[in-house]
């Protein structure tokens, strides 16, 4: 029992102890007042406990989570995030593109890359981005 349920507890008991006359409107007033603050307790209460379940049940998946990520990613997967942010600042303005071709891999920096360059492959010497046929349909 919340220590708001003792409060509303011991006013009723103090209007008990009043011996308040509920025909007159005072006395009616309070006795309804009193209902009120009773069943809002009991409604505080019922919450509480929702918000306890919830609780527990949000930690039993977060701890599935991170025992499917220890799985998945492996137990280092901390590490391997550090890693890849700096690896992705050293890179920054750096693009890794694979030849569709003969699979060669390469790299192309973002700033000086023209879009209306013909790229040849250094290794088949193949058009590294061949036209599709909806762009030939559009010219």
């Amino acid at each position: 029992m919340s220590n708001l349920s003792d409060r509303v507890s011991y006013l009723k008991g103090l209007a008990e102890g009043l011996k308040l006359d509920t025909e007159k409107s005072e006395g009616k007033l309070i006795e309804k007042i009193l209902e009120a603050l009773s069943d809002i307790t009991a409604e505080i209460d019922s919450l509480r406990e929702d918000h306890d379940d919830l609780s527990s049940y949000v930690e039993a998946i977060d701890n599935d989570l991170g025992d499917l990520e220890d799985v998945v990613l492996g137990d280092d997967e901390d590490e391997d995030f550090d890693d890849e942010d700096e690896d992705e600042e050293d890179d920054d303005g750096l693009v890794e593109y694979t030849c569709p071709h003969c699979g060669e891999e390469m790299t192309f920096e973002v700033d000086s890359f023209d879009f209306d360059e013909d790229y040849l492959c250094p290794n088949c010497h193949q058009p590294l981005f061949p036209e599709t046929p909806d762009e030939d349909d559009e010219e």
